[in-house]
């Protein structure tokens, strides 16, 4: 299922023309995440490529996130991407509360660039076999240094990718590709 995620209205990022995200999930546990930046790549930072590693704060910079809430429940998943390769996995038992690491039990990312940008991660997660809602977002840095916020939906306000109203796409137990 194909999602083009929106540019924040206080947000400026005259480089990107669009982000689209394809999302499946081909059995309970599994999830499979395709984001596509589309526009001026020379103007975003993108940093080079490294082994797939853990690693915090990646939402300081140009970053594709999602986030996973199973139906019925308060407690969610963020799940944290780089163009690096490199990623993050946290668990929060509410809104910004509780948080906790959450790795994966398996996790392949790849990463490409052409004419975009695109990074496919696939993940096994320890989650119930319920419908989950998702929040799909991504942050934008523009070699200038100012960041864009981007979101399938944004709370009234400032950028807030906990926010319960960010959670807009909800996913059946399995889905097809």
């Amino acid at each position: 299922m194909r999602s083009t995620l929106t540019l924040h209205p206080d947000a400026q990022c005259p480089a990107i023309e669009r982000i689209d995200v394809d999302v499946a999930r081909p059995s309970s546990s599994v999830l499979e995440l395709r984001y596509r930046m589309i526009g001026r790549l020379t103007a975003i930072v993108l940093p080079a490529l490294v082994p797939p590693t853990r690693a915090d704060d990646l939402w300081r910079h140009t970053c594709f996130e999602a986030f996973l809430r199973a139906v019925p429940g308060s407690g969610y998943r963020e799940l944290n991407f780089a163009p690096s390769s490199q990623w993050a996995a946290y668990s929060f038992d509410g809104y910004r509360e509780g948080i906790r690491t959450a790795d994966p039990e398996s996790l392949d990312i790849q990463v490409a660039r052409g004419d975009g940008f695109e990074l496919a991660a696939r993940l096994t997660l320890d989650l119930p076999a319920t419908p989950w809602q998702v929040g799909l977002s991504a942050v934008v840095e523009q070699i200038d240094g100012t960041r864009s916020y981007w979101a399938l939906a944004h709370p009234p306000g400032k950028a807030d990718f906990h926010h319960p109203d960010g959670f807009a796409l909800e996913l059946p137990a399995e889905t097809q590709r």
